[in-house]
């Protein structure tokens, strides 16, 4: 047995519909393709954009702290200008000077790091200089050498200290084998 062969059909009035279905896919395929165009253009612009405003935050970024600390810089300069007057002027200019700059900090979101003595050792915001024996708790600051600085919560720097550590017995070197019984 063998199959029939299929019979070419003759044209006939389903070949226009075919052509003009034919026609209207590509239309829609040129519109969406279009669409498509339009939407990488304007996803690349927008790119493009974002691009030029970091740009901009970047140039500019200082600028609000930049035009506080420019009254700091008049009052050194007007210190500087001023004729060699009394130690006591001085120093209230000196003591101005630093409520600017304090001011300018705040501004800024720059905050000092200073831990009172007793205050937990944190090395995330501290940076021990020196360990000293002290009867107070171990691992406690005892002095602050240095204040440190935060921007907001980012350690610009960390704060000196010097750090307690426990006293050490008269008996000799407690990290000693040789001595473990006496102690």
């Amino acid at each position: 047995m063998t199959e029939p062969t299929p019979q070419p059909t003759p044209p006939g009035p389903e070949d226009g519909t075919l052509e003009t279905r034919l026609s209207e896919a590509e239309a829609r395929l040129s519109e969406q393709r279009e669409a498509w165009l339009r939407a990488l253009a304007d996803a690349d612009n927008a790119r493009k954009r974002a691009q030029a405003d970091v740009a901009a935050a970047h140039r500019f970024a200082v600028e609000r702290f930049a035009a506080s600390m420019l009254p700091v810089l008049d009052s050194l300069e007007a210190a500087l200008a001023a004729p060699e007057g009394s130690s006591q002027a001085l120093r209230e200019g000196v003591e101005l000077t630093l409520k600017q700059l304090a001011a300018a900090f705040e501004k800024a979101g720059i905050s000092p790091i200073a831990p009172a003595s007793g205050t937990r050792f944190d090395p995330n915001r501290h940076q021990a200089l020196a360990a000293v024996e002290s009867e107070g708790e171990p691992n406690t600051v005892v002095a602050v050498m240095q204040k440190g600085y935060l921007l907001a919560d980012r350690v610009l720097r960390p704060a000196l200290v010097t750090v307690a550590k426990a006293l050490e017995s008269g008996a000799g070197n407690p990290i000693s084998d040789s001595n473990l019984e006496s102690n």
